[in-house]
């Protein structure tokens, strides 16, 4: 009985421990930024109507992948923010950084000091 409870003390303290190493791996991974953090209605770029210029302030996006976005909603606008993935040459992992940051309506909110 005493080695049952042992066991299931350790286990319990090997949880605890590999939730918290998680967590702070998480937060490591997230990239370090010089600006205050701002809120979410603060960092918002339309991709519906933004500029070539204001969607370069995109983190990945440079000019050429910013034309590519303009050019692809005048056929296809933007009904649902993931259609954002299929312009060409645009990844799952800078997909993931967009995500948070792109919106299909309002305006574009996004500082032009964020840098990439």
């Amino acid at each position: 009985m005493q080695l049952h409870k042992t066991l299931v003390a350790f286990a319990l303290t090997a949880l605890t421990l590999g939730s918290a190493t998680t967590l702070h791996a998480e937060s490591a991974a997230r990239p370090a930024t010089a600006e205050t953090p701002l809120s979410k209605a603060q960092t918002v770029v339309n991709i519906n109507d933004a500029t070539a210029e204001q969607l370069e302030r995109l983190p990945g996006i440079g000019p050429s992948r910013a034309q590519a976005i303009v050019n692809f909603r005048k056929t296809h606008p933007f009904k649902r923010i993931e259609d954002l993935q299929r312009i060409k040459g645009l990844g799952k992992k800078t997909w993931n950084r967009l995500r948070p940051l792109v919106a299909l309506s309002g305006p574009t909110t996004m500082a032009a000091a964020v840098e990439r």
